[in-house]
């Protein structure tokens, strides 16, 4: 059988990969306008921890729980922007549902049922992203005193994620009818996929930030931030090269499960969870099914690893001797950005206070570096989805899907490849030019480096984490467990398991520790 010979640009109106790229770059857009002193982004909603009642000398008020991005990081409009507050939350809709909404009418979907869905989904995901950031869920031990609490689950942002996708569950299996109703809006690959570009942002941006660290510590902590950057990137590289093959062979020779099923678990499991089990899953043209089963298995394991990890890294093994081996161990093995923030945010924590305990507060670590440490790992584990995309798609074009007498036209492989990996790569390199064309970090161009970051923090933190909140909740609801049994799903859940456990994090620690053994973390006690 012949393919189709379609033009190179066919659906870049139509498709939900072409979307994403168009939505993500238009606010990606908006965000560089903060180099010209302007700001179009600084409304973007983003939840602090609350509690209600706040001790005396504590932080957390339940008026200022929700909060326009703009009131702490914009360079222009401050006024306006701190004044904000709740209404940043009708702001963003406003602006959002105008932009989906074109999104959907242009891809032909049902306009009246996607808006009245898009609205429900949107505040029921603000009110979980609301409820997860109670400081119970949210606040790490060093500051349970702030909140007037004796006691708190520590799980940080991902307490927001795994609430949205229970919600979410409940939605899809027990209100079967609602679910149904909310499906022309609850569309995971679409809000995924466009928070795959805004993460472009963040990882074009973290020289940035390091630039603004590097300035505060010195020589010091500017070789440091080197160091962890390219032991990431060696570690990160040796890493994937053994967990992909690994987990497909586990996945394929141990419980027999079919080509296309393996590739997206092996790319889900060893790449970047929900963001790569999307991009093989439509590189490969698996059912959009098993996409859906590994994107659940992802999210449910990496809260595991979200509570189980930080601890044993912290009071197990390496603990304070080698804190940095730790943050790279635990940014391979946490397949999800939420998880693996918060994880990295939650182990930062812990052996920051525990190195300062130890030493009667004669060591004290700057925090962030051993987040720094994990996030830097799992941005170079991102910048492989698109990558392995582009080689799985050519693999099935030319080998796997093949029949005899077939012609397969090279522009196929064009349509294969996910269009949203454009727009990610687009971001991430006009960052980095950024950075680079303006001294690298040098004080002469400072002044530019912070105007992009203005621009910047509210596309990568407000807009990146509202579309995986999004993501989670929309999963949810078309998740159908009765389905999902039909489909063998056990089977996957066991190959999960034995990947993770017994390979993964075993391989990523030994990794982690070949690259980051022997770092050193400046001490700033004076």
């Amino acid at each position: 059988m012949t393919s189709v010979n379609r033009k190179w640009y066919s659906g870049m109106l139509t498709q939900e990969d072409w979307w994403a790229v168009w939505l993500g770059l238009f606010f990606f857009g908006l965000g560089l306008l903060s180099i010209a002193g302007v700001d179009l982004v600084g409304w973007a909603v983003y939840p602090k921890k609350w509690v209600f009642n706040v001790p005396e000398g504590g932080t957390g008020s339940i008026s200022h729980a929700f909060y326009a991005l703009g009131s702490k990081y914009s360079l222009t409009a401050k006024a306006f922007y701190k004044g904000l507050g709740w209404w940043s939350i009708i702001w963003t809709y406003v602006i959002f549902t105008i932009a989906t909404c074109i999104g959907a009418y242009c891809m032909k979907w049902d306009l009246k049922r996607y808006f009245v869905g898009w609205t429900i989904i949107y505040f029921l995901t603000i009110a979980t992203w609301f409820v997860g950031h109670h400081a119970f869920f949210a606040a790490n031990k060093t500051n349970w005193h702030k909140y007037g609490l004796n006691f708190a689950l520590s799980l940080g942002g991902g307490a927001s994620f795994i609430l949205a996708l229970i919600i979410g569950l409940i939605i899809g299996n027990f209100f079967k009818g609602f679910a149904s109703y909310l499906s022309e809006a609850a569309k995971p690959e679409w809000f995924i996929k466009t928070a795959i570009v805004f993460l472009g942002v963040k990882v074009g941006y973290l020289p940035i930030k390091a630039a603004a660290t590097s300035a505060k510590l010195g020589h010091q902590m500017a070789d440091l931030t080197g160091h962890l950057f390219l032991a990431g990137a060696v570690a990160t590289i040796v890493a994937y090269m053994i967990f992909w093959p690994g987990v497909y062979l586990i996945a394929r020779r141990i419980f027999k499960l079919p080509r296309k099923t393996a590739a997206v678990l092996g790319s889900g499991i060893s790449i970047c969870g929900v963001s790569a089990a999307v991009a093989t899953g439509g590189a490969v043209r698996a059912k959009p099914v098993v996409s859906i089963m590994v994107s659940a298995l992802v999210v449910v394991w990496a809260v595991i690893e979200l509570v189980v990890l930080p601890g044993f890294f912290t009071h197990v093994w390496p603990g304070t001797s080698d804190p940095l081996v730790a943050g790279s161990a635990m940014g391979m093995a946490v397949k999800t950005d939420g998880a693996d923030a918060a994880a990295g945010d939650l182990l930062d924590e812990f052996l920051r206070n525990k190195i300062e305990v130890e030493t009667n507060g004669r060591v004290k670590w700057p925090e962030g570096v051993i987040t720094t440490s994990a996030v830097m790992t799992k941005v170079w584990i991102d910048m492989f989805i698109g990558l392995w995309a582009f080689v799985l798609a050519m693999v099935w074009v030319y080998k796997i899907d093949r029949r005899p007498g077939e012609t397969v036209m090279a522009s196929e492989v064009w349509h294969r490849f996910p269009k949203f990996v454009l727009g990610y790569f687009t971001a991430w390199f006009i960052y980095l030019a950024i950075f680079f064309l303006n001294g690298a970090g040098a004080p002469e161009g400072m002044h530019v480096l912070k105007a992009a970051k203005a621009g910047a923090v509210p596309v990568e933190k407000g807009f990146r984490k509202l579309f995986f909140m999004l993501t989670f909740m929309s999963l949810g609801i078309i998740t159908d467990f009765s389905k999902l049994a039909e489909a063998k799903f056990g089977r996957m859940v066991w190959v999960y398991f034995v990947a993770l456990f017994l390979f993964i994090i075993p391989v990523a620690v030994i990794i982690a520790y070949l690259f980051h053994h022997g770092m050193t973390i400046p001490n700033i006690a004076g």
